[in-house]
């Protein structure tokens, strides 16, 4: 019960950064600009579609996987939940009214935002109750193709970043790939990294 409390915990957290990285308006991560760009287009909020496209891809997790267990299924819902719910609060409710101009103060809360989303990520996976599913997917297609998880998992980033593109130039939106992007390429595996060992020595 511990480790489950302190993943939702570090869940909350990594919500928290990544509603840091979208306020910062100077691009987003791959997957983010997505969700933000599909967000532009409808009338739903970033984090509910962040938690949709979580959920779809821990539907796609059930069906490929032959080891279903309920309990854990369940568990990582409740966490989506959670995750986009937190990231709406912020970043609807908390920093919606805060207006920064300065281009390196954006510069600024953005490697924040990505610190902390990235620390909270390596401390989810340090602790191992709860995956991402995009991360869970990647593996399991791994475990049954001849292509490995990396390539699984940059493919789906060209998705993502494509998807972001293609909807910017045809619905007029502002593009969502940009610095920002490359920024969390450098700053967001090495944090996820260092955050994960760092959990994995204190256990030890």
């Amino acid at each position: 019960m511990k480790k489950l409390i302190k993943t939702f915990i570090f869940y909350v957290l990594s919500a928290f950064g990544i509603s840091l990285t979208i306020k910062a308006s100077i691009g987003v991560s791959s997957f983010n600009s997505m969700n933000v760009a599909i967000a532009e287009v409808l009338p739903i909020k970033v984090g509910t579609i962040t938690t949709i496209t979580n959920l779809a891809f821990l539907l796609f997790c059930f069906l490929l996987s032959k080891k279903n267990i309920l309990k854990d299924y369940l568990l990582i819902f409740s966490a989506l939940i959670c995750f986009g719910l937190v990231i709406n609060f912020f970043l609807y409710d908390i920093l919606s009214p805060i207006t920064i101009d300065a281009y390196f103060l954006n510069v600024g809360l953005f490697i924040l935002g990505t610190g902390i989303a990235g620390f909270g990520t390596g401390r989810v996976l340090a602790i191992g109750v709860l995956k991402f599913p995009i991360e869970k997917f990647c593996e399991l297609l791994a475990t049954k193709t001849r292509h490995s998880f990396a390539w699984y998992r940059y493919g789906l980033d060209l998705l993502f970043v494509t998807t972001s593109l293609i909807l910017s130039f045809v619905c007029h939106l502002p593009i969502l790939v940009r610095e920002g992007t490359l920024l969390s390429l450098f700053l967001l595996s090495g944090v996820i990294s260092w955050s994960k060992n760092l959990n994995l020595q204190a256990l030890s």
